[in-house]
Parts: structure tokens; C-alpha cells; sequence
């Protein structure tokens, strides 16, 4: 058996004293100066496989932890420092004489500072390709382990899980005569406790995605959940900016970052400020409600949102023609709104923003002259760049809502039109430009709060009426907003969220001259309600699916 160090001076031990350090790491960026740093102050280097072999190649005197435990590394590397020659040296309490005399009766020493950071599980399920088997060789269990240990005894040990935490924590070692101070070591065990929960996270939601679902429920005190639903989920986010002010200057702030389920940052995670002020609480709410809409599209298209509604939606041969199309859909609503396109923006564009004032502007890239002239002329303006495609987000994308006192969360509402659940309910079939309209108002629609009524012709929002307590009141509204702005209704299309209780929503719609209607149907006046489509010669599309958005 090999001999083990000696036990440390527990006084050498305490307040922080750093005399032994273990090093292992999957990404070695920074270590080998970490532990060139570390060496000069005198502290032991003790490692493990590729670091170890690192450590030496740079000339550095290294003890393999195989040398602390009396084992060999096994199972292809599976268990290497699960050993109490490791633990316990990490774990061992520095004011507790008792502790220490333990690691001296086995001959084990303290272990002051554990250098760590984890298997790339992220970025291997991230890369396309790669198999369950890969993905589950990179399930790191030592290195969470040695990370949770350090973190719970930061009283006596510090735990580095990032390169970027060497620099500072060699300069404070340097200057204080090897010691790490209380504070530094509870800054220090809370990003360990984050990391480690990020990761769990990753993990636990790669296994959920790729485990084949099941229709059972739980139906313990009746609750119906489906069992995919955790019991306690792991929610991880990082701050990526404090704000101002939340809703009401009143309120305190701030946004937090969402990662998916393979590490990657997606949704209004992903914005880019090129240009103008912060992004406030409200800026963000309407930002994802315009991305939300505008993903519904793969045409050139441009959307403008206010207080997170549509106020106007379009396609067309390209985005200049789409924002064209969008800004006169509503052309009042949308002075201090935000605009988002789904293709660069040219400086064609930019010009067409000359005397309105935006919020913001966002879109996947700004050409060079365009984000030259909106920096010189739009001072105040917000110039987003973010990714408007589904390219980057996890496969079931999550809803997160809060509640007094809890969270609701749901799937997120990226189900499309199905054609094969489309139902033609009326006597009169839509035509060919009726049906456009229809898919073109239905896309829309699921982006307005409830109650929700879009009028549309196949490439532009004519009116809108959202968030009305009864839906004949949204048509209303939807008809007077059009109205209000010149549109022409007759020939419109309508999409309505949820079906029609009564007939009089269809009647206002179809006396403003709508002559097609989408909707979800299942109201106990469905034959009702068609039979007035049919007394006005109507084409009525039922699809089955109901897009309330609350």
C-alpha cells in the first residue's frame, strides 16, 4: 500500500490556509498557470489522469491522487477519487480536533482547494449526432461529488468550478500569504452549488427528452399530471441583466436567462443590443411576444407589437414590402411600439422608419449602412439582434408563469395549423385566396390575448380586437379598428382563438363584409353559428385546436 501524506499542522489548517490543492479538470484552459501560481506559494499539487499528465508535461511536481487513495484509476476512468482518502481530506472539519485526528489515525491530510470543473455533457448533447451512450459517458460523478463536498465545507476548503475564478483566487493567495478569506469562500460555494445544479439540470432534462412519453397519469388526489411533470422542477437561470424598473417604476427588476436543454441560450436569451438604451421589463415582454409571432413565419415578414398585442402583422416578396403592409395595418397603434423582421435589415428598410418612433427595432442581422444610419439617426432606438428562427431552441420548449405564491408551466404553443384536423363546416367551400386569408389570420390570432378577433386579408392584419371579456365585443372592436385606419372588409378573412358561444360575434364580422371564418369550434351552438354562416353565404373552416393566450 502506498504511504500516504502526513496530516497537515491543523493550525496551518484553519481561516482559510491553503497548503493542498487537487486538480482535475475536463477543460484545462488556465490550469497549468493556476497550478505554476499554486506551486510558487509552496501548496501541494495533487491530480488526476489528463490534468496530472498536463501538470508534468509543464514541469510541474504533481502527486496522483492514485498515490492518496492506494488505488488505481478504474472502470475506464468511472471511479477514480470516489475514495475517503479524497473526501475525506475535503470534508474533514478544521475546527474540530476530533476530524482531524480521524485523517491522522488513516493517515490522510486535509484538502484545502479543489479545482474542478465538469465532463462537457452540455456540449456533447448539443452536437448533432452524437448517441445516448456518448451522452451518458459524459455524465460527470466524481467531479460533482468533489465540487458539493468543497462547497459544504467552505468553512475550512475553497472549490473552483471556472477558469475564469483562477486569476482572482491565485492574486488573493498571493497577497494574503496563501489564505482565501471566509468571504471569498462563500462566494466561491455558491457558484459550485449553481454550477452543479446547472448541470443536474442539463442532465436530468436531456433524460426526460429522450425517454419515450407516455399518456399515463398520475392521478394522486386526482391531479391528472402527466408523470413526465417533475415533482420539483430544476430551474436554473443566470442573471443576465438588472433593470431599471419593472413594470411600474416602482417595482425592482430584473431578467434572467434561461438555458435549454442542451446548455444553449435561445428566445429573447439569445438578443444582441447593437445600438440605443436597455432593454426594460416592458421591452422584454413585447420583445418575445413579437419573436413568438413573427416565428410563426417562413416568407418575408414583419410584425409590430404594442403592450405585447399586435397592432400590426404582414408578409410579402421581401420585409420592406412586409413592414409596409404591417405599419398600415395600424398605423397610430404602432408609434412607440416594437418592430421585429425575420430577414436583414437593408437601409431600404431604415428609410421607411424615417418620423416614427419604435422602441425597438429587431431582426437576425443589420447590414453595415443600415446599423450606421440607425446609430446616427435613432438615438433612442433599441437595435436588437437575435436569432428569428427555431434553429437554436430545446425540442419541448417550456412556459413558465408566475402565480402568487407558485409557478405554472406548460408546453410551449408551437403547435401549426393541422390540415388533416381542418373541418369545412359551412355549405360554401373558401376559395383559394379565403383559404390563404384564413391560414394567414389563424397564425396571427394565436398571438392575441384573449378574447381574441383578427381580421386579415392574405398577407396583412386589417384590425384586431384583443383581451375583451366577451368576443362579440372583441369582433367589434377588430371591426372599428379597421374601419378606423380605412381598410376595406369586404372579401376579409377572420380567425377567432376559441369558438363562438352565440352568433352574434359571426353577424358583426360578416355586416362588416368578412366572408371567410376560422375558428375551433366545440360550442353547444356550433350548428347555430354555422347555420348563420351559411344565411350569409359565409365559408366557415372549424379546426378542432383553441389558442387562448391569457
Amino acid at each position: 500500500m502506498t504511504t500516504r501524506a502526513p496530516v497537515a499542522d491543523p493550525s496551518a489548517a484553519s481561516a482559510g490556509a491553503v497548503r493542498r490543492a487537487l486538480l482535475s479538470v475536463s477543460d484545462k484552459t488556465g490550469i497549468v498557470e493556476l497550478a505554476r501560481g499554486l506551486a510558487q506559494l509552496g501548496i501541494e499539487l495533487v491530480s488526476t489522469g489528463g490534468t496530472a499528465r498536463a501538470l508534468v508535461l509543464a514541469g510541474l511536481p504533481v502527486r496522483e491522487v492514485s498515490e492518496l487513495t492506494g488505488f488505481p484509476e478504474m472502470l475506464d476512468g468511472r471511479v477514480k477519487t470516489l475514495h475517503p482518502a479524497v473526501h475525506g481530506g475535503i470534508l474533514a472539519r478544521r475546527d474540530r480536533a476530533d476530524h482531524l485526528e480521524t485523517l491522522a489515525r488513516h493517515g490522510l491530510g486535509p484538502i484545502d482547494l479543489v479545482v474542478v470543473n465538469l465532463y462537457p455533457f452540455e456540449r456533447t448533447v448539443a452536437r448533432p449526432g452524437a448517441t445516448f451512450s456518448e451522452a451518458l459517458e459524459q455524465i460527470d460523478i466524481g467531479g460533482p461529488a468533489m465540487i458539493r463536498s468543497a462547497a459544504k465545507n467552505h468553512e475550512g476548503v475553497a472549490v473552483l468550478v471556472d477558469p475564469g475564478q483562477y486569476g482572482p483566487a491565485l492574486e488573493e493567495l498571493q497577497t494574503s500569504g496563501g489564505r482565501l478569506s471566509a468571504d471569498t469562500r462563500r462566494r466561491l460555494a455558491l457558484a459550485a452549488f449553481r454550477r452543479t445544479a446547472e448541470y443536474d439540470a442539463a442532465v436530468s432534462a436531456w433524460l426526460r427528452d429522450t425517454t419515450p412519453r407516455t399518456d399515463a397519469v398520475d392521478d394522486r388526489a386526482g391531479s391528472g399530471v402527466a408523470e413526465d411533470w417533475p415533482p420539483r422542477p430544476g430551474f436554473e437561470a443566470e442573471r443576465a441583466m438588472t433593470l431599471r424598473y419593472g413594470e411600474n417604476p416602482h417595482q425592482r427588476a430584473a431578467f434572467y436567462r434561461a438555458p435549454s436543454t442542451d446548455g444553449g441560450i435561445w428566445g429573447v436569451g439569445a438578443a444582441r443590443r447593437r445600438h440605443g438604451p436597455e432593454l426594460s421589463y416592458n421591452n422584454l415582454l413585447d420583445l418575445s411576444g413579437a419573436l413568438g409571432l413573427l416565428l410563426e413565419f417562413d416568407e418575408p415578414a414583419a410584425v409590430a407589437i404594442k403592450h405585447t398585442n399586435p397592432c400590426g402583422a404582414a408578409i410579402g416578396p421581401d420585409v420592406v414590402t412586409a413592414f409596409d403592409r404591417a405599419r398600415a395595418s395600424d398605423p397610430v397603434s404602432i408609434y412607440g411600439g416594437i418592430v421585429g423582421v425575420n430577414r436583414p435589415v437593408d437601409r431600404c428598410l431604415v428609410e421607411r422608419l424615417s418620423g416614427l418612433l419604435l422602441e425597438i427595432l429587431f431582426a437576425p442581422a443589420f447590414e453595415a449602412d443600415a446599423l450606421d444610419e440607425l446609430t446616427r439617426t435613432k438615438k433612442r432606438l433599441r437595435v436588437i439582434e437575435i436569432p428569428c428562427d427555431r434553429s437554436g431552441w430545446p425540442g419541448r420548449p417550456l412556459d413558465w408563469r408566475s402565480v402568487w405564491g407558485g409557478l405554472l408551466v406548460q408546453e410551449g404553443d408551437l403547435l401549426d395549423l393541422d390540415p388533416a384536423g381542418v373541418k369545412v363546416v359551412s355549405r360554401r367551400q373558401p376559395t383559394s385566396a379565403e383559404w390563404a386569408g384564413l391560414r394567414f389570420a389563424w397564425r396571427v390570432a394565436k398571438h392575441v390575448k384573449s378574447n381574441a378577433i383578427v381580421l386579415t386579408t392574405a398577407d396583412r392584419v386589417l384590425g384586431v380586437g384583443a383581451g375583451q371579456m366577451s368576443r362579440v365585443d372583441a369582433a367589434r372592436l377588430a371591426v372599428m379598428r379597421a374601419r378606423e385606419h380605412g381598410h376595406e372588409l369586404a372579401g376579409a378573412q377572420c380567425a377567432s382563438d376559441a369558438f363562438f358561444p352565440f352568433r352574434d360575434g359571426l353577424d358583426v364580422v360578416a355586416e362588416a363584409g368578412v366572408t371567410a371564418v376560422i375558428h375551433p369550434g366545440g360550442s353547444i351552438r356550433d350548428d347555430e353559428v354555422v347555420a348563420g354562416a351559411d344565411a350569409r353565404r359565409m365559408a366557415m373552416v372549424t379546426t378542432g385546436v383553441r389558442h387562448f393566450k391569457h
